[in-house]
């Protein structure tokens, strides 16, 4: 997939678990992982502008398209 989620590496340099990133932006942990694991259709825009702001970074530190 062209599309590589690195939520994960977001996560670990702000050392914070999934399970409270998802209660701060106001999703499930079931729908981060999916998110996580780059397996989601789509993100809104509310929702990556929410992960966005609770670990203080952009959306090009999470998303990041590589060509096949």
């Amino acid at each position: 997939m062209p599309i590589i989620v690195n939520l994960d590496i977001m996560l670990e340099k702000r050392k914070m678990k999934s399970k409270e990133l998802a209660e701060i932006i106001g999703i499930t942990t079931a729908n981060l992982s999916i998110l996580k694991s780059g397996k989601a259709k789509a993100v809104r825009f509310s929702t990556l502008e929410a992960i966005c702001k609770a670990l203080d970074c952009q959306p090009s530190d999470i998303l990041e398209y590589v060509e096949d």
